[in-house]
């Protein structure tokens, strides 16, 4: 039996549940930590650990699911992209994950400008099936890319383009629901006379809009009264959809209902034309207030699609965290911004509309605080700044923590410049300090976090009493405590400030119309949980603290502060663009993606004593969660917030396994550069045996290895073998024209010959090249496999040999890029306070950075004159950049087309490891293989990763070359 906490809403038995839901649902039904865990929160301040999950297959087997709650008296949590910033996507519920198989478009009326959609599809998705009528949805959220459209109607979404095509409410033509009782049936805008049809029909659609007409006519002067007239009213229950005009909408009643009221299973929506062409104009400001008083001017003189704001402290935390330097490079003069897009038919009609705009506000392009451009790209650039928000202010490197719960509060834009300055007056009084504003200026929306002091009673007890504060604020200027990110918990307790009780009283009517159990999303919006109850954190959180093996030098040297990096943003569930999050693009489980792991790492560490992980390091389901990460760090630069899930998971397989046996591939891969070392003096009978049938199955079986896999072969002589056997004198430490080529483990045991292919490079540069001939490693294969005190060992030892060549600053050029990222970024966490690890870090390069940075003035790269097709290793991308190895193709003469496809799939020992064959080829088909497919076999494909190259031979029968390879001319192995 588990209890929910809320008055009226009894215990349920658990057991008998979950079996009827297994038995007659056609779901994959999920009662375990791991996945309570991954559900317990959304992207706001509250927690609430779920009954359960249910992922249905079909429309059809998710309203069997609340068919079967139902019949158990359990509570039901309709999920979409799990970002809401209220809270209402954390509830003691079963959720219903909607987005793994509902997310179809049933039907397209083009001429009609409509579709039939699931609640589970993704908005993006949605919009690129729309591409070929150039037609799409037209609100566009932040998170657009991972976002449902389900998710959208319950809260209401608008985003930056509602300001020209207005709120989700705005855009619903009609809803399919199925209510908590039973009722499933279409709703939708009706006249009067159709209205008095429906009443007439009788039965319980009858009696639902019935009663609601009731509650409209009794309530009808008190919601023209307290309703405020302003473009971004998201808060409440849209009882002013029947009350405006001959309407009567229960469809627009029930968008931003928050999934208290029923159950949303399909969507009838509105399409806009896509704008072919845009531009845009950003005005830079004295401050934040000052550029808001300016909003209704641009908005008298355009209509514009976008109008967005950027305050002085988020562009701050952006250059401090290093984020978008080309976004603020091209912003003009100022200390706060306005970003105004037009579009149009052709690029002349945006750019007339922004002429006109400039030329009523007495400006030209030629001043220092306006900058102008008709280029996407450009524009792109530009937003990014804006669209950096929310993950700018989520960890600011010289604030304190800060928080959701006054993020989206909103006024008409009259009267934003005078509501912005007496909101800072509060964070003054409060002791707020330096508040990051941005927002959706055009519609009076503002956009902040908080530091909130959120972790003692009197910080929480000063949060309470702000946010009531604020709500009397925003009220008293004719505004609403939510623009845009609806009430849930966050905002729900104070709807009576801005509505009055009547209205809020006819709220609950309408609750108990829909929902009279109070079974739905219950405690969220109607008889909401308080603002300061179930906190994520709160005084009564205490994580265990234990001592780690990586120093976390950009978290205050905590684990659990790294771990928080997480707000719940999401980016990590996109399905295209970028490298985050592979597993979750193969197997679309929110446990994983890089925010699901991040929830169980958070619970892991057992703040809260109804915590469904209760055995910390030793946890199964976390372990369970992070066995499908690939490592691959594309959450270090995709995320947002900048979590590294693949140092979270070293440190996790280091604490689980200590003083643990470990699994059979933590040694046989793990110890790879052992290994090497010891084949090199007989490679023909270690190959012979690793690719004999019976051996290599019985091998692949005893070392964890999957049977899908061949072990890569030994090179006959690995290139430090070669090289101790070459003529010429090597460079000394301190020689001007001295570099040191590291033989990473990988190019000296497995592919010599891309080795010596770069020492002709670099010699061709004007450089003299020195390797190392003893034994050296970046420890990487102990990194990933959690074996964090044998990769310091190994770390140190190869510091010392490289001594020499350290002191006197003589760079050390890399070649696979795995390596490199180890000593550009991962010694900073195993070695933080060693001075070598540091001098090493800033000498070690990419052979394109050395190319870039040091050839010799006269030199040019050889003129392949050849297109090519391109897979950036993960890592390159994550750590390193890709800005030289494209600077040097093109000088090259190398049309390359460079894929933004994610992950190869293969991510080092990943994809050789049993269980996972199957994720890591999904990967590598999700953009990859089937890219190479269409690739013609004159056009070359480059990757400097072996890990990449592996899976490219494997998948899809292609030889990769190395950069190296391109540049000496070299495309077959000697």
């Amino acid at each position: 039996m588990v209890a929910t906490g809320l008055p009226g809403v009894p215990r349920v038995d658990v057991t008998a549940l979950e079996d009827a839901l297994r038995t007659t649902v056609d779901a994959e039904v999920r009662f375990d930590a791991g996945s309570r865990g991954a559900y317990s929160t959304d992207g706001s301040n509250y927690r609430q650990v779920p009954i359960g999950v249910v992922v249905p297959r079909s429309v059809e087997a998710g309203a069997q699911a609340v068919r079967v709650c139902r019949e158990h008296d359990a509570p039901v949590l309709s999920r979409g992209g799990g970002t809401s910033l209220g809270g209402q996507c954390a509830n003691v519920a079963i959720v219903i994950d909607w987005t793994k198989y509902c997310n179809g478009v049933v039907s397209v009326d083009p001429s009609g400008y409509s579709c039939v959609v699931e609640p589970g599809i993704v908005y993006d998705e949605l919009n690129r099936a729309l591409g070929p009528h150039r037609e799409k949805f037209g609100p566009a959220p932040a998170t657009h890319s991972h976002c449902t459209i389900g998710g959208m109607i319950g809260n209401n979404s608008c985003g930056a383009s509602a300001q020209k095509y207005g709120k989700t409410v705005d855009n619903v033509r009609r809803l399919e629901i199925l209510t908590y009782d039973g009722l499933r049936c279409w709703v939708g805008p009706l006249t009067e006379r159709e209205l008095e049809a429906v009443i007439a029909e009788g039965g319980r659609r009858g009696e639902l809009h019935r009663r609601l007409r009731d509650v409209r006519d009794r309530y009808r002067n008190e919601i023209l009264q307290r309703y405020p007239d302003i473009p971004r009213r998201v808060s409440g229950y849209n009882l002013d959809s029947l009350v405006t005009g001959d309407g009567f909408n229960v469809a627009a009643l029930l968008v931003g209902s928050e999934g208290t009221l029923a159950t949303v299973l399909h969507a009838e929506i509105d399409l806009v034309p896509t704008v072919p062409c845009t531009a845009m104009l950003v005005l830079g400001y004295a401050d934040v207030a000052a550029a808001a008083d300016h909003v209704p001017t641009l908005l008298s003189l355009s209509d514009p699609l976008q109008l967005e704001a950027v305050g002085g402290e988020l562009t701050h935390f952006i250059r401090e965290q290093g984020m978008f330097p080309g976004s603020l490079a091209s912003l003009p003069e100022g200390s706060s911004w306005l970003f105004v897009q037009t579009g149009g038919n052709s690029a002349d009609e945006a750019d007339r509309q922004v002429t006109r705009v400039l030329e009523g506000i007495g400006k030209s392009t030629e001043d220092a605080d306006v900058a102008v451009s008709d280029d996407p790209e450009r524009e792109s650039q530009m937003l990014k700044a804006r669209e950096a928000g929310l993950g700018a202010t989520a960890n600011p490197p010289d604030m304190p923590e800060s928080w959701e719960g006054w993020e989206d509060s909103a006024v008409h834009p009259e009267r934003l410049g005078d509501y912005l300055r007496d909101l800072l007056a509060l964070f003054r009084e409060f002791d707020y300090e330096r508040p990051a504003l941005y927002g959706h200026f055009g519609h009076g929306c503002v956009h902040i976090r908080i530091p909130f002091r959120l972790k003692s009673g009197p910080g929480v007890a000063h949060f309470r009493e702000f946010v009531r504060r604020a709500s009397h604020l925003v009220v008293s200027y004719g505004g609403s405590l939510s623009g845009e990110h609806g009430d849930g918990q966050a905002r729900g307790e104070m709807l009576s400030i801005m509505f009055g009780d009547p209205v809020v009283r006819a709220f609950a009517e309408v609750k108990n119309i829909f929902d009279p159990a109070n079974r739905m999303n219950p405690g969220k919006v109607i008889a909401p949980y308080r603002v300061d109850e179930n906190l994520r954190l709160g005084p009564d959180y205490r994580p265990e603290h234990s001592s780690t093996f990586l120093g976390y030098p950009d978290d205050d040297a905590s684990f659990h502060q790294a771990v928080m990096r997480c707000v719940g943003i999401g980016n990590c569930r996109s399905t295209t663009g970028g490298v985050m999050c592979p597993s979750y693009r193969a197997t679309g489980e929110e446990e994983h993606s890089t925010r699901g792991r991040a929830r169980l790492l958070f619970e892991m560490m057992q703040g809260h004593s109804d915590s469904p992980i209760s055995d910390g390091w030793r946890s199964e389901a976390v372990n369970d969660s992070l066995d499908l990460c690939l490592a691959c760090k594309g959450c270090k630069s995709d995320c947002p917030t900048g979590v590294d899930m693949a140092s979270y998971k070293a440190e996790f397989l280091a604490q689980h396994y200590r003083h643990r046996p470990r699994p059979a591939v933590h040694y046989s891969l793990g110890w790879l550069p052992a290994l090497a070392q010891a084949a090199q003096w007989a490679p023909g009978p270690v190959n012979a045996a690793l690719h004999a049938p019976g051996a290599a199955r019985l091998g692949k079986r005893l070392a964890g290895v999957t049977p899908e896999r061949e072990a890569p072969r030994f090179a006959r002589a690995c290139f430090q073998q070669q090289w101790r056997h070459r003529d010429s004198a090597e460079p000394r430490p301190g020689d001007s024209d001295a570099v040191v080529l590291w033989p990473d483990t990988f190019t000296n045991h497995f592919e010599p010959w891309i080795a010596r292919a770069a020492v002709g490079v670099l010699e061709s540069a004007g450089f003299r090249v020195a390797v190392p001939t003893k034994p050296v490693c970046c420890g990487l294969t102990w990194i990933s496999t959690g074996q964090l005190d044998t990769a310091r060992r190994v770390l140190r030892r190869t510091l010392r040999l490289l001594r020499p060549w350290l002191e006197a600053g003589t760079p050390v050029v890399g070649l696979e890029p795995s390596c490199t990222a180890v000593f550009r970024s991962d010694t900073r966490e195993i070695l933080p306070h060693d001075e070598d690890a540091q001098r090493l870090r800033s000498q070690y390069s990419t052979l394109a950075e050395a190319l870039r940075a040091h050839a010799s003035q006269d030199w040019r790269p050889p003129e392949v004159g050849a297109s090519a097709v391109v897979q950036p290793h993960c890592h390159q991308h994550a750590v390193l950049g890709f800005a030289a190895d494209t600077a040097i193709l093109q000088r090259a003469s190398v049309d390359a087309n460079v894929l933004d496809s994610g992950c190869c799939g293969l991510a080092g020992n990943f994809g050789y490891e049993q269980g996972h064959y199957d994720v890591s080829m999904a990967c590598a088909e999700h953009s990859l293989l089937p890219t190479l497919r269409e690739t013609d076999a004159d056009t070359l494909v480059l990757a400097d990763g072996f890990s990449c190259r592996t899976q490219i031979a494997h998948g899809g029968n292609r030889r990769a070359l190395h950069l190296a390879e391109v540049l000496s001319g070299e495309s077959t192995p000697r």
